[in-house]
């Protein structure tokens, strides 16, 4: 992992052009030979968009490994560039909200697009603002100190373990400090609704309403999408959701998923489809990977 470190750090000189290329190269790579993963993000495609032929679904899928593996490399750009190259490459739209978050507790709402590393940064950089967030320390070593420098080394950030469930989140808030919330992962039935995610059953946490309505807190929904023609990243901050989450924490969960639906329709090759978002089934349904 060392070599694998150094070797980013290597390639981070490079114009985000050439290292752009390079990321696509090497999901083209993967999309050959990493069969399970290939079996998951097609399947996933398939549940979601049914109307669309195979090739479609395909090429969708090729390009999602492209885009995964290209957020990867450039992540070398994030975790050793200058701030000034950075704050070049990155696009903030409209603007950091930084009156609504000062306002009272505040969830920043970052689906799970391939360039998940980048809204607290380009938050960070273009605000005086510190942050907290969920954090699941990685099996390696290496890559674990990688990502802690990486994602704090303009501002210290606070990591919080998620076995110790909503508590110390809640805390932090009321201490001032916006949560980055990822929220659109399947970790089983604990604390979690099956709400449609493209028409499916999705086992989907709740933790959104429930902070919300614990904490009285403004949702900022936060998305970093590639620019075209390998110009970086734009990072779209969408209005305070109004009313979140009324008196049904079921709705206003579906009310989330229909939001992250809609933006993958506007980028869908960028959402992270090589995860299991259905592994959780109803009772009585089959395991529509069929891996296990």
């Amino acid at each position: 992992m060392r070599a694998l470190i150094a070797l980013m750090w290597l390639l981070h000189w490079l114009p985000l052009p050439i290292l752009g290329r390079l990321g696509e190269g090497l999901g083209s790579l993967l999309f050959i030979i990493m069969k399970p993963r290939r079996h998951i993000t097609l399947t996933n495609l398939l549940l979601c968009f049914p109307e669309k032929t195979q090739a479609e679904r395909e090429t969708i899928a090729r390009q999602h490994f492209q885009a995964y593996a290209r957020s990867a490399l450039e992540r070398g750009v994030l975790w050793w560039a200058s701030e000034a190259r950075l704050k070049r490459l990155m696009v903030v739209e409209p603007r950091v909200p930084v009156d609504i978050i000062k306002s009272g507790p505040t969830i920043l709402l970052c689906p799970h697009f391939v360039c998940l590393e980048i809204p607290g940064i380009a938050l960070v950089l273009n605000s005086d603002l510190s942050i907290c967030t969920i954090y699941s320390k990685q099996q390696n070593e290496i890559i674990d100190q990688a990502l802690l420098k990486g994602r704090s080394r303009f501002r210290p950030v606070t990591l919080l373990a998620r076995e110790k469930g909503v508590k110390p989140i809640i805390r932090a808030m009321r201490d001032g400090l916006p949560f980055i919330m990822l929220p659109d992962m399947d970790f089983g039935m604990r604390d979690a609704e099956f709400v449609p995610f493209f028409g499916v059953p999705a086992a989907t946490l709740t933790a959104t309403a429930r902070i919300a309505a614990a904490t009285h807190a403004n949702v900022v929904p936060m998305i970093t999408t590639f620019l075209p023609n390998y110009k970086g990243w734009k990072t779209t901050f969408y209005p305070a959701w109004e009313n979140y989450p009324g008196g049904d924490i079921v709705e206003a969960t579906r009310r989330m998923n229909a939001f992250i639906e809609e933006r993958v329709l506007e980028a869908p090759s960028e959402y992270f489809w090589a995860h299991k978002r259905f592994k959780t089934h109803p009772p009585g349904t089959p395991n529509v990977y069929g891996l296990d």
